[in-house]
């Protein structure tokens, strides 16, 4: 019986596509997130700054699958980053150009950057620990996306 082609499939709730390239599902994480921030915004709006700040963080920090992104464009990845700061700022009724990282350490919150570190970090450590062998042959690999992922997140550049 013959295969039917696709360009992308859903697998798992990450989207892969033909190219394997990750704006696809970094586009439907930043949908999901806008939907999220303004169902909570608008439900929570009278809510003390504590009580909504740890519905951000429940919510919205989740970032699915955002650990698995290794090949992407700088625009898909800097859209959801842009939304995911806008969407503290309607949250807490921020000023729309207030500095993001400022917001973030006043509130005691990770910022896009840290959540998409400690991710990266989170998965090639379960990976390296797993007890299938060629999960962590995968992980160990020098030439493997993820490890080369998790450098560009971890290792600076100014050389």
């Amino acid at each position: 019986m013959p295969l039917k082609r696709v360009n992308s499939f859903k697998y798992l709730g990450h989207w892969v596509t033909d190219d394997l390239k990750d704006n696809v599902d970094i586009e439907r994480e930043r949908r999901a997130l806008s939907v999220r921030c303004n169902m909570l915004a608008r439900r929570f709006a009278r809510c003390k700054d504590e009580v909504k700040i740890t519905l951000f963080k429940a919510y919205c920090q989740s970032l699915y699958t955002c650990s698995l992104w290794v090949s992407f464009t700088q625009r898909a990845y800097s859209a959801l980053r842009v939304q995911y700061n806008n969407a503290f700022r309607v949250l807490l009724g921020l000023p729309r150009f207030c500095s993001a990282s400022t917001m973030f350490a006043e509130a005691h919150t990770d910022g896009f950057h840290a959540i998409i570190r400690k991710r990266s970090a989170s998965l090639l450590e379960r990976l390296r620990g797993s007890t299938n062998g060629i999960l962590r042959a995968l992980a160990d690999r020098w030439d493997s996306p993820l490890l080369g992922r998790w450098l560009s997140l971890h290792v600076s550049s100014a050389m």
